[in-house]
């Protein structure tokens, strides 16, 4: 056994390096100061929580270092919204195949795993998700969304938690947050989540976070209009565990910027010509909105200009796009927002795609079908960033008045506890 060396007089700015280096690597302190001292004394660098991870741009100034698991990630908007803030993604779930295409293709990821209902016990759970600082889901919308419930009850289908396929997928977010006790859960739903079934759904998610769980929870809807030239709605939940953060942790939700971005600033200068609307489909669409018209409906196409501000961009928008079309004057047929268009529009910018290696934007890798798809469904990353930089005041919050410990919490349930539970 090596002689024991007793280091005084460390500045608290080194302890707190240690002492987040240790955490993030899963290590004790002692333990990763012997890494660091072994690699030292054959040349190599120390480690870092970013290990072998070469962004091409510099991070969010005030970013700090947490890692996160992303949820029924799409195409991974919270991964673009939460990177620059010094996040860490550990673990990826995703059940569509070509939005799994997209997200490895955007992302470099090798492994993704796909139907979180195949992780059935807590066992299989604790097994495969590693231990993280930040749960982040947008969890699926279409039981609790106007046109989702709309088109369910039309087909005689079950809709909220009623349905099977989508509709429980919230208790399978309540199941992990269970196992792997993550100190912060981030999500985000429809803005009728908080309507749907005369609110007795919110009051479940709500009951089940705060009395069951024991988060403090912080709900806010957001439209993404102040981010990006859209009107978009939609109602993110933060919640942080109270074993932590205690009942009164100093989170508010992001005053949105005073200036709304426009079309013009997301418009290719010279799109496509096959993204104009054929004479047949603007007759039909031209016609449909006057038969509504007649019968008093405000069903139809919108057009819009470069001063203007979208619609939301929907997920079936590639059927006939009539939600959000181009406006190209008079006796001229509007056109479709291009697929570039669309990244921008949703904010997955030639900036964020920089940030991940891409110098050209993000890559398309799918059809456009799929792509408008992917778009429609995607959670808007400029927003999950705006939140992101108050949940890392919190952290830092914590952490500066806690003595520099850890962050991720500790006491989560113990393994042989898990293994008594299944098989009682």
């Amino acid at each position: 056994m090596g002689k024991e060396l007793i280091i005084r007089g460390i500045p608290e700015p080194i302890k707190a390096w240690i002492a987040e280096e240790a955490h993030q690597q899963r290590m004790s302190q002692n333990a990763f100061l012997l890494s660091v001292l072994e690699k030292a004394s054959v040349g190599q660098n120390a480690p870092t929580l970013f290990d072998g991870v070469e962004p091409t741009t510099e991070v969010v100034p005030g970013a700090m270092p947490f890692t996160f698991i992303d949820l029924f990630a799409g195409i991974g908007g919270f991964r673009v919204g939460l990177s620059p803030l010094g996040g860490k993604c550990v673990w990826t779930c995703e059940c569509d195949r070509f939005a799994t295409t997209t997200y490895k293709a955007w992302f470099k990821e090798e492994k993704i795993f796909d139907d979180i209902n195949d992780l059935k016990t807590d066992v299989d759970i604790d097994l495969e998700i590693p231990d993280h600082d930040v749960l982040a889901a947008g969890f699926p919308c279409q039981p609790f969304s106007l046109a989702g419930v709309s088109k369910k009850k039309s087909l005689g289908h079950a809709h909220g938690f009623e349905c099977k396929k989508q509709g429980n997928l919230f208790f399978k977010i309540v199941q992990i947050a269970r196992i792997k006790r993550p100190p912060i859960l981030l999500l985000e739903n429809v803005k009728n989540l908080r309507s749907h079934d005369k609110g007795r759904t919110w009051q479940i998610i709500e009951y089940t976070l705060d009395k069951d769980l024991n988060y403090r929870v912080f709900p806010e809807i957001l439209d993404a209009a102040h981010w990006v030239p859209q009107h978009r709605e939609r109602i993110f939940i933060v919640c942080f565990d109270r074993e932590l953060f205690g009942d009164h942790p100093p989170f508010e939700f992001p005053e949105p910027p005073d200036q709304r971005p426009l079309l013009g600033a997301i418009l290719e200068e010279s799109p496509p010509e096959n993204f104009i609307l054929t004479n047949h489909l603007w007759k039909y669409l031209k016609d449909y909105a006057e038969k509504h018209r007649k019968r008093g409906n405000g069903f139809g196409y919108s057009r819009f200009g470069p001063e203007d501000q979208a619609r939301t961009l929907s997920a079936r928008y590639y059927k006939d796009g009539s939600e959000i079309l181009i406006d190209r004057g008079k006796r001229r047929n509007p056109r479709r927002i291009t697929i570039k268009e669309a990244a921008r529009l949703m904010g997955f910018s030639d900036e964020k795609a920089e940030f991940f290696g891409h110098k050209d934007g993000f890559p398309q890798v799918v059809s456009n079908t799929q792509a408008y798809k992917q778009f429609g469904n995607a959670v808007v990353p400029a927003v999950v960033e705006a939140v992101g930089k108050e949940i890392v005041k919190v952290i830092k919050w914590h952490i500066e008045n806690n003595g520099n410990r850890c962050l991720l919490n500790k006491t989560k349930i113990p393994m042989a506890e898990i293994r008594k539970t299944r098989t009682a």
